[in-house]
């Protein structure tokens, strides 16, 4: 590669390793696996080796990946938070022990898992805990003391009473948190975090502290920063010492005297993973005597004296056993594997979701087939391919009929999907009335995934519309409720029939209906009588809508179960006129916002409902077409978009401003 070559490579390597780093480390929300940005990142090195007058200090090899957001104050660290130096083969793990032994006589290293969490820094004064913030870019981080707070395993008070001690340790939610989170995401039809890491890393930066505590985080400890009025000299000692304070330190560290035993120490951290209940990305190695650190030094970015051995993606074949058929709330049929139990990334996984008929086909997956999976920087295993197949099987169709209802199935082009058609079908009742009472539809109070199911196994309910026949007295039968509690339900079930029309268009789950659709929907016609009788034509003719959603809310009304719940929420009294709010059709015409995060002093909703009154248009997507992208707190990929588009992006407080 001659060096013009070269120049072009270092800079496509480096824009997209600032918007991964940037995606990871600020926005919780990954678009690339951990092993595919490692590989990215060795290639930079490379070529920066290779042409070293094309090295500029800018350089993602050359900074820390974390940025400080805006959302949290500013807290400057005393002490840089350095990343490590990540090693991926053997070799390297040798090379790094010959430079330390040529710098310094004898070395002896700590080996310890590295848990796959956030970076913080925790301060104490007087033995009191005082602040806890995040890494950031290594010099300055977040404030998050609140929230840290509601980390049960931080010691709030230590042991002994140090004049000051700042400490480092790694944010993270365990396996079995996780799995309780993306359950609940589920059942409320959420996007389901990733990976344990990312989940861990959005927590902590909730505004609400009582959403953290709600979470379930974790801490392991693993190193000390400063501490003043007492001396350590090793690495092993101050987390002999961080234990006796009462912090729960990284578990699993030993010392070692050379690469042999080092590496016998990877290997064997790697066959222990599948038994820890917190996920890790490598194994650390550092020089044990401080002194000797000293005397190795470190470069703008890493420590000479510490590596990060990273494990590489395993990939491994197995049986597949069955395909298992799923039906989420829409009616959507999701293929499963089935297969016999491997061990991949340090966890047993046996099942692995495989989309749809199509790439089931794609692939040539069938039932006894041999399998490759993979699992890489993500939670959930993936299947790679079929390797080969058992004499005599046969391709795998997806099922005629629902296996939960024995309705007939329906194919979907546009989605590559097969659903199934009956909205009465047990297995997407739980999930439709869950969006029912959601804040976004009917906002019912009270009204969880948790109590919805309760009524359903009680047989108290069997539609959204018996939620407005109960009574307390119902449920007082039930273990759950007190009177109190009882109450607070119904009085919010039947408040919800104040809802406008909008949201209760909303809350009926009309596929490719949401929030804003039902807007424009009731926007055009006024009433649910004239929605209801409106053509395919006329509904097509609505700014925003397309020939499919069109179809699909002709369909939707006219169909005997949602005639049925219509003239029920008429005799119950529920809100069945819109009136538009649209106060000032000029300010915004013309606009479109997409907004994004959370807003400091009012809901996206607030602001939705503010820009559609001024005449303009809110989207769910990005675009070159957009106007403006209004950008709150944890504001994700529609962010980095904007950014790449050039497209203006505002604040809350610039967005009063523009209302003013």
């Amino acid at each position: 590669m001659d060096e013009h070559a070269a120049k072009k490579r270092i800079k496509e390597l480096s824009d997209e390793l600032y918007r991964y780093n940037y995606e990871y480390y600020v926005m919780d929300n990954p678009s690339i696996d951990d092993y595919s940005y490692d590989m990215k990142m060795q290639e930079l090195k490379k070529l920066e080796k290779e042409f070293p007058q094309l090295l500029s200090p800018d350089s993602p090899t050359q900074k820390v990946g974390g940025f400080a957001l805006n959302t949290f104050s500013e807290v400057k660290h005393t002490v840089q938070m350095a990343s490590l130096q990540d090693v991926f083969s053997f070799d390297e793990v040798n090379a790094f022990f010959e430079r330390c032994r040529q710098a310094v006589n004898s070395p002896s290293f700590v080996v310890e898992p590295k848990i796959d969490g956030l970076s913080v820094s925790l301060e104490y004064r007087d033995g009191v805990f005082v602040r806890g913030s995040t890494r950031g870019d290594g010099f300055v981080g977040e404030d998050v003391t609140a929230n840290i707070m509601t980390i049960r395993s931080i010691p709030k008070k230590l042991k002994e009473k140090i004049p000051f001690l700042e400490v480092r340790g790694e944010v993270y939610m365990s396996r079995e948190s996780f799995d309780e989170l993306v359950r609940q995401q589920e059942l409320n039809d959420e996007q389901p975090a990733k990976n344990p890491r990312n989940a861990a890393a959005g927590s902590l930066r909730q505004k609400n502290p009582k959403i953290t505590a709600q979470r379930k985080l974790d801490i392991f400890v693993f190193n000390i920063q400063q501490i003043e009025g007492v001396s350590l000299s090793s690495h092993i000692e101050s987390l002999d010492y961080l234990k006796s304070l009462g912090f729960e330190t990284i578990p699993g560290y030993i010392e070692v005297k050379d690469a042999k035993e080092a590496l016998d120490r990877i290997n064997g951290i790697g066959m222990e993973r599948v038994d820890y209940q917190f996920d890790i990305d490598g194994v650390v190695i550092k020089v044990n005597s401080f002194e000797q650190r000293e005397l190795i030094g470190a470069t703008s970015k890493y420590p000479k004296w510490a590596v990060a051995y990273k494990y590489p993606p395993e990939e491994k074949e197995t049986k597949l056993i069955d395909i298992e058929v799923k039906v989420g709330r829409t009616g959507v049929i999701t293929p499963v594997a089935v297969f016999e139990s491997i061990i991949l990334a340090g966890t047993s996984v046996s099942r692995a979701t495989l989309h749809n008929q199509e790439f089931i086909s794609e692939k040539d997956i069938r039932i006894g087939d041999t399998i490759l999976v993979r699992k890489a920087g993500e939670i959930i295993p993936e299947v790679l391919k079929s390797v080969s197949h058992e004499d005599n099987s046969v391709p795998f169709y997806i099922p005629k009929k629902c296996p939960v209802c024995g309705a007939p199935t329906v194919s979907c082009e546009e989605e590559s999907a097969v659903r199934c058609p009956n909205v009465d079908c047990p297995a997407q009742l739980l999930r439709n009335i869950i969006h029912f009472a959601s804040k976004k539809a009917m906002d019912i109070e009270g009204l969880g995934p948790a109590n919805i199911e309760l009524l359903l196994n009680e047989k108290m309910i069997s539609s959204v519309a018996d939620l407005y026949e109960l009574k307390s007295a119902d449920l007082l039968l039930l273990d759950r409720f007190a009177e109190t509690s009882a109450e607070k339900l119904v009085m919010a079930i039947q408040n919800s029939k104040n809802a406008p029309l909008d949201r209760v268009i909303f809350a009926l789950g009309i596929r490719n209906v949401g929030s804003e659709t039902a807007k424009l929907l009731c926007d055009r016609f006024s009433d649910i009588d004239s929605i209801m009788s409106a053509s395919v034509k006329e509904l097509a003719s609505i700014d925003g809508f397309g020939e499919i959603t069109a179809r699909n809310v002709y369909d939707a009304f006219r169909s005997e179960k949602n005639i049925h719940l219509i003239n029920r929420f008429k005799e119950y009294g529920f809100t069945m006129n819109y009136a538009s709010n649209k106060s000032d059709d000029l300010r915004f015409k013309g606009l479109t916002f997409v907004l994004t995060g959370t807003l400091p002093t009012m809901t996206r909703d607030e602001a939705k409902t503010i820009i559609e009154s001024f005449g303009g248009k809110a989207s769910s997507s990005v675009s070159k077409k957009t106007s403006y992208v209004l950008a709150g707190e944890s504001a994700g990929s529609k962010l980095t978009k904007a950014q790449e588009l050039g497209i203006k992006i505002i604040d809350e407080n610039e967005f009063k401003k523009m209302i003013s």
